[in-house]
Protein backbone atom coordinates (compact mmCIF):
# COMPACT_ATOMS: atom_id res chain seq x y z
CA UNK A 1 0.00 0.00 0.00
CA UNK A 2 1.23 3.24 -0.69
CA UNK A 3 0.46 5.73 1.81
CA UNK A 4 -0.15 9.76 0.31
CA UNK A 5 -0.11 12.26 2.93
CA UNK A 6 -1.18 16.15 2.08
CA UNK A 7 0.03 18.20 4.63
CA UNK A 8 -2.30 21.04 5.92
CA UNK A 9 -3.74 22.78 9.32
CA UNK A 10 -7.30 21.46 10.03
CA UNK A 11 -9.92 24.18 10.22
CA UNK A 12 -11.82 26.29 8.14
CA UNK A 13 -9.94 29.15 8.71
CA UNK A 14 -6.66 27.55 7.06
CA UNK A 15 -8.76 26.03 4.24
CA UNK A 16 -7.84 27.85 1.31
CA UNK A 17 -4.34 29.13 2.89
CA UNK A 18 -1.03 28.63 0.89
CA UNK A 19 -0.20 26.29 3.94
CA UNK A 20 -2.70 24.14 3.16
CA UNK A 21 -2.04 22.82 -0.51
CA UNK A 22 -1.21 19.42 0.57
CA UNK A 23 -4.83 19.02 2.31
CA UNK A 24 -5.91 20.71 -0.97
CA UNK A 25 -4.05 18.64 -3.35
CA UNK A 26 -5.33 15.54 -1.12
CA UNK A 27 -8.75 16.70 -1.77
CA UNK A 28 -8.69 16.87 -5.46
CA UNK A 29 -7.35 13.19 -5.74
CA UNK A 30 -10.06 12.24 -3.85
CA UNK A 31 -12.70 14.58 -6.04
CA UNK A 32 -11.01 12.99 -9.06
CA UNK A 33 -12.33 9.45 -7.87
CA UNK A 34 -15.58 10.73 -6.35
CA UNK A 35 -14.84 10.37 -2.85
CA UNK A 36 -14.55 12.34 0.42
CA UNK A 37 -11.00 11.82 2.87
CA UNK A 38 -13.06 11.58 6.12
CA UNK A 39 -12.62 8.63 8.38
CA UNK A 40 -10.20 9.24 10.96
CA UNK A 41 -7.02 7.37 12.02
CA UNK A 42 -4.43 7.45 13.59
CA UNK A 43 -4.76 11.45 13.95
CA UNK A 44 -5.68 12.33 9.96
CA UNK A 45 -8.78 12.48 7.71
CA UNK A 46 -8.29 9.31 5.46
CA UNK A 47 -9.84 7.49 2.95
CA UNK A 48 -8.76 4.31 1.08
CA UNK A 49 -8.75 4.25 -2.73
CA UNK A 50 -6.95 2.23 -5.82
CA UNK A 51 -5.35 4.42 -8.37
CA UNK A 52 -3.58 3.38 -11.58
CA UNK A 53 -4.13 -0.43 -9.92
CA UNK A 54 -2.17 0.60 -6.87
CA UNK A 55 -3.89 0.63 -2.95
CA UNK A 56 -3.55 3.96 -1.48
CA UNK A 57 -4.63 5.47 1.70
CA UNK A 58 -4.90 9.10 0.89
CA UNK A 59 -4.37 11.30 4.38
CA UNK A 60 -4.58 14.86 6.10
CA UNK A 61 -2.94 15.11 9.41
CA UNK A 62 -5.14 16.64 11.89
CA UNK A 63 -2.17 17.22 14.46
CA UNK A 64 -1.43 20.85 12.98
CA UNK A 65 1.10 21.04 10.29
CA UNK A 66 4.24 21.74 13.12
CA UNK A 67 3.53 18.47 14.52
CA UNK A 68 2.75 16.10 11.30
CA UNK A 69 5.11 13.34 12.06
CA UNK A 70 2.96 11.99 14.76
CA UNK A 71 0.34 10.91 12.45
CA UNK A 72 2.74 9.95 9.87
CA UNK A 73 4.70 8.21 12.15
CA UNK A 74 1.26 5.99 13.00
CA UNK A 75 0.31 5.60 9.68
CA UNK A 76 3.55 4.30 8.39
CA UNK A 77 3.49 2.14 11.52
CA UNK A 78 -0.78 0.77 11.32
CA UNK A 79 0.33 0.14 7.70
CA UNK A 80 3.44 -0.96 7.63
CA UNK A 81 4.51 1.43 5.26
CA UNK A 82 8.45 1.45 4.31
CA UNK A 83 8.65 5.37 4.12
CA UNK A 84 11.57 5.07 1.19
CA UNK A 85 9.38 3.29 -1.65
CA UNK A 86 5.60 3.89 -0.54
CA UNK A 87 5.21 7.18 1.32
CA UNK A 88 4.11 10.13 -0.71
CA UNK A 89 4.47 13.86 0.91
CA UNK A 90 2.26 16.37 -0.60
CA UNK A 91 3.44 20.03 0.98
CA UNK A 92 3.61 24.01 0.46
CA UNK A 93 6.66 25.41 -0.51
CA UNK A 94 7.59 29.07 -0.37
CA UNK A 95 11.03 28.78 -2.36
CA UNK A 96 9.30 27.78 -5.35
CA UNK A 97 7.11 30.66 -7.57
CA UNK A 98 3.51 29.96 -6.94
CA UNK A 99 1.63 27.73 -9.01
CA UNK A 100 4.92 25.64 -9.80
CA UNK A 101 5.45 21.84 -9.30
CA UNK A 102 8.57 19.53 -8.27
CA UNK A 103 9.22 16.40 -6.84
CA UNK A 104 12.37 15.53 -4.66
CA UNK A 105 13.33 12.54 -2.36
CA UNK A 106 16.23 12.23 0.50
CA UNK A 107 15.85 16.52 0.70
CA UNK A 108 16.06 17.92 3.80
CA UNK A 109 13.31 20.25 4.86
CA UNK A 110 14.20 23.13 3.93
CA UNK A 111 12.84 24.94 6.75
CA UNK A 112 9.06 23.58 6.32
CA UNK A 113 8.16 22.41 9.69
CA UNK A 114 5.85 19.76 8.74
CA UNK A 115 8.40 18.47 6.95
CA UNK A 116 11.08 19.00 9.32
CA UNK A 117 8.20 17.14 12.31
CA UNK A 118 7.94 13.75 9.71
CA UNK A 119 11.35 13.90 8.99
CA UNK A 120 12.08 14.11 13.07
CA UNK A 121 9.57 11.35 13.79
CA UNK A 122 10.59 8.94 10.90
CA UNK A 123 14.22 8.96 11.35
CA UNK A 124 14.92 9.77 7.55
CA UNK A 125 14.08 11.87 4.76
CA UNK A 126 14.27 8.92 2.39
CA UNK A 127 10.55 9.74 0.92
CA UNK A 128 9.18 10.94 -2.19
CA UNK A 129 7.88 14.73 -1.55
CA UNK A 130 5.95 16.86 -4.25
CA UNK A 131 6.50 20.14 -3.47
CA UNK A 132 4.00 22.89 -4.59
CA UNK A 133 4.99 26.23 -4.90
CA UNK A 134 3.20 29.59 -3.08
CA UNK A 135 5.72 32.03 -3.28
CA UNK A 136 4.18 35.31 -4.16
CA UNK A 137 5.54 37.47 -7.13
CA UNK A 138 6.74 40.13 -4.33
CA UNK A 139 8.89 39.61 -1.45
CA UNK A 140 6.53 39.35 1.93
CA UNK A 141 7.71 40.78 5.07
CA UNK A 142 6.08 38.12 7.33
CA UNK A 143 6.11 33.63 5.87
CA UNK A 144 4.03 32.93 8.44
CA UNK A 145 1.11 35.26 8.30
CA UNK A 146 1.34 34.81 4.30
CA UNK A 147 1.02 31.06 4.43
CA UNK A 148 -1.69 31.33 6.64
CA UNK A 149 -3.92 34.02 5.42
CA UNK A 150 -6.59 32.89 2.89
CA UNK A 151 -5.22 32.91 -0.76
CA UNK A 152 -6.38 36.04 -2.86
CA UNK A 153 -8.75 34.90 -5.88
CA UNK A 154 -5.85 35.41 -8.60
CA UNK A 155 -3.93 33.21 -6.68
CA UNK A 156 -6.64 30.30 -6.22
CA UNK A 157 -7.23 29.95 -10.28
CA UNK A 158 -3.22 29.57 -10.93
CA UNK A 159 -3.81 27.04 -7.62
CA UNK A 160 -6.56 25.30 -9.03
CA UNK A 161 -4.05 24.18 -12.24
CA UNK A 162 -1.09 22.84 -10.11
CA UNK A 163 -3.77 20.81 -7.94
CA UNK A 164 -4.47 19.02 -11.39
CA UNK A 165 -1.13 19.04 -12.10
CA UNK A 166 -0.16 17.34 -8.38
CA UNK A 167 -2.97 14.99 -8.84
CA UNK A 168 -1.74 14.06 -12.40
CA UNK A 169 2.01 13.84 -10.77
CA UNK A 170 0.80 11.20 -8.46
CA UNK A 171 -0.61 9.16 -10.99
CA UNK A 172 2.54 8.77 -13.04
CA UNK A 173 4.33 8.17 -9.86
CA UNK A 174 1.88 5.43 -8.87
CA UNK A 175 1.75 4.45 -12.77
CA UNK A 176 5.79 4.85 -13.90
CA UNK A 177 7.42 5.57 -10.93
CA UNK A 178 9.06 8.52 -9.37
CA UNK A 179 11.68 8.86 -11.97
CA UNK A 180 9.66 9.36 -15.02
CA UNK A 181 7.66 11.62 -12.70
CA UNK A 182 10.46 13.77 -11.88
CA UNK A 183 11.52 13.52 -15.76
CA UNK A 184 8.03 14.97 -16.88
CA UNK A 185 7.50 17.76 -14.12
CA UNK A 186 10.73 18.71 -12.90
CA UNK A 187 11.44 21.74 -14.83
CA UNK A 188 14.09 24.36 -13.64
CA UNK A 189 12.34 27.90 -12.69
CA UNK A 190 14.14 30.89 -13.01
CA UNK A 191 15.10 32.39 -9.12
CA UNK A 192 14.06 28.92 -7.32
CA UNK A 193 16.38 27.23 -4.69
CA UNK A 194 16.37 23.46 -4.59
Amino acid sequence: MKLIVGLGNPGIEYQFSPHNLGFLAVDRIAGDLKIEVRNRLCRALTARVVIEGVPVLLAKPETYMNLSGLSVRELVEKHEVVPEADLIVIQDELDFPLGTLRIHTRRSSAGHNGIESIIDALGTNDFLRIRIGVAPEHKVEDGQRYLLAPMRKADLKVMDEVLDTAAEAVRVILKDGPAAAMNRFNRKVEGTRD
